[in-house]
């Protein structure tokens, strides 16, 4: 298949975010009076939007998650966003689809001006042609919508739909390519276990980094 516009995930896919994606839930559950769950538990916060998470994770009710999702963001505006680091590899792949001239997209849940920092601190948001991400006031939140949002602002039109595809290391990256009606590609790198991305339909599945330049160069 011969593609023209990338989507990427974030979180799992871009960057190894876990120390502080895992250390903010941690602030925000302290916060709450919330008991610590195993560490297996706490991974399934990487990929879902946080209200969700802390509503589907913890069991939290609406009004709980969402003053949880503040106490998140309190530590990570300052802190959590720096804990990270890039995969290895994949800003060589970056730069590469640039300069070949593909469309390179950042299409992320986690909200959109922390997303720009966290590129421009590794110096890599000058490979994209559009960043997308969440809204702090939860009104662009789910993957679905933040792709819709990436079609928008970059134009692509239905028939250009089949030459677009989304790469996430997360169900909801899978769910959202469907449901946006684009091709998928689940990365197992990232936060994901198998088989969670053939399950939630992944079109195409990808074990290391060094594997997607040639396969989306093929």
């Amino acid at each position: 298949m011969s593609w023209k516009y990338i989507l990427f995930d974030l979180d799992g896919t871009i960057t190894d975010s876990r120390e502080g994606i895992i250390k903010c839930v941690e602030y925000a559950l302290n916060a709450a009076g919330v008991p610590i769950p195993p560490m297996g538990k706490m991974y399934q916060f990487m990929g879902p939007p946080l209200v969700d998470g802390f509503q589907n994770i913890m069991g939290m009710s609406y009004e709980e998650a969402v003053e949880a999702t503040r106490k998140y963001r309190e530590r990570y505006s300052v802190t959590g966003l720096y804990e990270n680091k890039l995969f290895d590899g994949i800003d060589e792949v970056l730069k590469t689809l640039h300069e070949k001239g593909y469309q390179v997209i950042l299409a992320t849940s986690k909200p959109e001006e922390y997303s720009v920092k966290i590129l421009e601190h590794f110096g890599i948001a000058q490979y994209f042609n559009e960043i997308v991400g969440s809204t702090l006031d939860g009104s662009r939140d789910c993957k679905r919508d933040v792709i819709q949002e990436a079609f928008r602002r970059t134009g692509i039109s239905e028939e250009e739909k089949k030459s677009t595809i989304m790469i996430g290391d997360r169900k909801h990256d899978m769910i959202g390519a469907r449901e946006c009606g684009i091709a998928s590609c689940g990365v197992y790198y990232g936060f994901a276990s198998e088989p969670e991305l053939e399950e939630n339909g992944a079109d195409y599945i990808l074990h290391e980094v060094s594997e997607l330049l040639p396969f989306l160069l093929g």
